[in-house]
């Protein structure tokens, strides 16, 4: 039942994505990710016009003038969707909850692969344990695996259920080298996981956050009655009061800090309020990443 009841929402957004396709987003997808999907060649002279970046220090240190590093452009890239469904995603001020845009968006992305005979790859963590399936191609199991994900139920909000965490150790054996990893989530105020300065060189590493309008600005009104749900208890809240408002601005600026410190450029993030239109915000994100790179 809850498989046929994702349906639907997989029919409307694979016809968004083809909808999309023709307006060329499936190019700027592929071509926005087009650094990391690549291997090692050769040694070669530098030469004006290279990209810097490329530039092997120790063979130019070596050898008295510039070489870069020549990479052979892969056929395919591998997409590993990290899906972090923790209990807080249930909430929702508006029309939908931040764990549906969640879903939402990684259904885009497994889609946009799709579309570009790429592998998806999926790290879906909740409460009770982590869910994984190694990256594949095709999209008869693509499209499988995106409505298996968005007939997902919530994760029971059992008191004191958290996420067992990413142990990105043994991602890192799961997904190969230069992977795509859209890393999905609430991201709460957190310190940088184990090794991630070493996951961050491995992987081309894009974090998506999904936002509710009451945490960028609590409302102006009254006393509310709210579930909380992690725990799923009925809590008194007064949006107006100091000491709520202090602890607020808090909580967000300690989020912020925690997040940019995750993915220093802008164009490793992606912050979506539940207001949004997800495609697109995907739509801006790629064709962001394709200026900062030159492509357009």
């Amino acid at each position: 039942m809850r498989l046929a009841a994702s349906q639907p929402v997989l029919r409307q957004l694979e016809w968004r994505v083809r909808h999309a396709a023709d307006a060329a987003i499936s190019g700027d997808y592929r071509t926005s990710f087009r650094g990391r999907g690549r291997e090692f060649d050769q040694v070669v002279r530098y030469e004006w016009g290279d990209d810097v970046r490329d530039i092997d220090w120790n063979v130019t240190a070596r050898l008295g003038e510039p070489y870069r590093k020549k990479f052979v452009e892969e056929r395919e890239l591998t997409v590993a969707l990290v899906v972090d469904d923790a209990p807080s995603l249930a909430f929702g001020s508006g029309a939908r909850t931040k764990r549906e845009v969640v879903l939402e968006i990684a259904g885009l992305f497994a889609l946009l692969a799709a579309a570009n005979r790429d592998r998806v790859g999926l790290w879906h963590a909740r409460p009770e344990g982590t869910h994984v399936l190694r990256a594949e191609r095709g999209r008869a199991q693509i499209v499988r695996r995106a409505s298996e994900l968005l007939a997902t139920p919530p994760p029971d909000a059992a008191p004191g259920a958290s996420l067992p965490g990413i142990d990105w150790v043994r991602l890192s054996h799961v997904f190969p080298r230069h992977a795509v990893v859209v890393w999905l989530g609430d991201f709460p105020p957190m310190e940088p996981p184990s090794h991630w300065r070493a996951m961050r060189r491995r992987f081309e590493i894009v974090g998506v956050r999904v936002d509710d309008p009451w945490e960028r600005a609590l409302p102006e009104t009254g006393l509310l009655s709210v579930v909380d749900p992690v725990d799923g208890e009925l809590v008194p809240f007064d949006p107006r009061s100091r000491a709520t408002r202090r602890r607020h601005g808090e909580w967000g600026a300690a989020r912020e800090r925690a997040f940019d410190e995750l993915f220093p450029s802008k164009l490793q993030r992606l912050v979506i309020s539940t207001e949004d239109d997800p495609l697109d915000a995907l739509v801006r994100f790629f064709r962001a990443r394709m200026r900062a790179m030159g492509a357009l």
